[in-house]
C-alpha cells in the first residue's frame, strides 16, 4: 500500500493537481489554479493583510498535509514555487516517456493504483518530483521570488559581487534542506517506505551533481582583473534525461509478491548494499532508482495505465514494441505546416504556408 508519509501523499496531490493545470492556459497554470486566482504574485497595492490572506489561501488549495501548509504559509513564494514544481516535473517525466508503452499517464485512477506499488515507473515519480521541487525553489530563491532565501551564499564565491553583476547563484543550500523536511524524515516502518525515501533522495542528489560553476571576467578590455564565480544548476531537461538513464538501469530489492506481473519469488539485494543494525539492508549504497515490482506490461487497459490501443507511434522506431506485437494501423493526411521562414528586418518572422502529405501510425485495439 501507499504509505502514509509526506512524501506520499504529496505525491499523490501533487500530480493529481497537474490534470488541473493542463486544463488552463499557459499563463494560468503558472500563476493560479483557476486562472483567476493568484497564488503568489499579488498587486503591490494589495493591502498586507489582504495579501496575507490570499497567500493562505493558496497555501490551502493546494491539499497539504498540516507541516507542509504550515512551512507553504510562512513564505508567499512558496505556493507559486510548489505548483510550478509539479508541472515542471510532469512535463518532463511525459517528454522523457513520450515513445514508451507507459507515458507518464497521470489521470487519477491510474495514479492511485501506480503509487501503491513499488514498480520502476513509481520510483522514477519519486526521483523527479523531489528533483523538480529541490529545482524549482534553488531558482526561486536566485530569482527573488521568496522572501526567506536569496542568492546562494557559499563561502568559495563572490556572491556579493555576483549580484552586483547579474551573476546570482542558485541556491541548493536552502532548497535541499526544504525539501528534505517538506516530504519528510527517512522512515524505518518498513522496506517500501525506506525504498520511497531513498528514490526521493536519488532526485535531490542528481540536481546536485548537475551543479556548475560560472564565472565571469571583469577589467579593462576585456581582461581578467576581477573574476565573479556563481554556482548554476543544470537545466531540468538535463536532469530528467539523468533520472530516465537510473529508471533503465533500476535495481529490484526485497522480497515480494507480484501481482502485476504475476509473479513471486525473493529476489537477492543488489550490488552496493549496506549493512544497518538489524541485518543487511538491500538498499544500495549508490544513488540508482530502486523499485520491488516488477512493471506489468502497459499493453492493455488496466489499472495501472489505458493500455496503448490508438496510441500513436513511430513505424520505424517504435511501433513494435508499443503495439506489443498487435500491429498499426496507417492513415494518409495533408497538413499545411509553416516553413520556408526567414527574419525580416525588423522584427518579425515571415513563412511561407507548405502543404504536404503525412502518414501517421497508430496502435491496433
Amino acid at each position: 500500500m501507499l504509505d502514509g508519509s509526506p512524501l506520499a501523499r504529496w505525491l499523490a496531490a501533487a500530480f493529481g493537481l497537474t490534470l488541473l493545470l493542463a486544463a488552463l492556459r499557459p499563463s494560468a497554470a503558472y500563476f493560479g489554479l483557476t486562472g483567476s486566482e493568484p497564488l503568489t504574485v499579488l498587486p503591490l497595492t494589495l493591502e498586507p493583510e489582504a495579501a496575507t490572506q490570499a497567500h493562505y489561501k493558496a497555501c490551502d488549495r493546494l491539499k497539504l498535509e498540516r507541516k507542509q501548509r504550515r512551512m507553504c504559509r510562512r513564505d508567499p513564494g512558496v505556493a507559486e514555487t510548489l505548483v510550478e514544481a509539479v508541472s515542471m516535473s510532469a512535463l518532463e517525466c511525459q517528454f522523457q516517456f513520450r515513445f514508451e508503452r507507459w507515458n507518464c499517464t497521470l489521470e487519477g485512477r491510474y495514479r492511485a493504483s501506480l503509487l501503491k506499488r513499488g514498480f520502476k515507473e513509481t520510483a522514477f515519480l519519486y526521483a523527479i518530483s523531489s528533483a523538480g521541487l529541490t529545482h524549482a525553489l534553488a531558482k526561486a530563491c536566485s530569482a527573488g521570488r521568496m522572501e526567506r532565501c536569496t542568492c546562494d551564499e557559499a563561502p568559495d564565491l563572490e556572491n556579493r559581487e555576483a549580484w552586483q553583476w547579474g551573476g546570482c547563484g542558485d541556491n541548493l543550500k536552502y532548497s535541499s534542506k526544504f525539501v528534505k523536511e517538506f516530504l519528510g524524515r527517512r522512515s524505518s516502518k518498513d522496506l517500501r517506505a525506506r525504498v520511497d525515501f531513498h528514490n526521493n533522495l536519488v532526485g535531490v542528489k542528481v540536481i546536485k551533481a548537475g551543479v556548475e560553476t560560472t564565472c565571469k571576467c571583469h577589467g579593462v578590455s576585456g581582461s581578467c582583473t576581477v573574476r565573479t564565480c556563481w554556482r548554476q544548476l543544470a537545466p531540468f531537461h538535463e536532469v530528467g534525461k539523468h533520472l530516465k538513464h537510473k529508471y533503465e538501469t533500476a535495481l529490484k530489492v526485497g522480497s515480494t509478491t507480484n501481482e502485476a506481473a504475476g509473479e513471486a519469488g525473493a529476489i537477492s539485494p543488489p550490488r552496493g548494499r549496506v549493512s544497518g543494525a538489524g541485518g543487511s539492508d538491500p538498499l544500495p549504497r549508490t544513488p540508482e532508482l530502486v523499485h520491488l515490482d516488477d512493471s506489468p506490461s502497459f499493453c492493455l487497459a488496466g489499472r495501472f495505465s489505458p493500455g496503448t490501443a490508438g496510441r500513436r507511434c513511430h513505424r520505424e522506431k517504435n511501433c513494435e514494441s508499443i503495439c506489443c506485437g498487435r500491429g498499426h494501423n496507417t492513415q494518409s493526411r495533408v497538413v499545411t505546416r509553416p516553413c520556408q521562414c526567414q527574419v525580416r528586418w525588423c522584427c518579425y518572422v515571415e513563412c511561407r504556408q507548405c502543404t504536404q502529405r503525412e502518414e501517421v501510425y497508430t496502435c491496433k485495439g
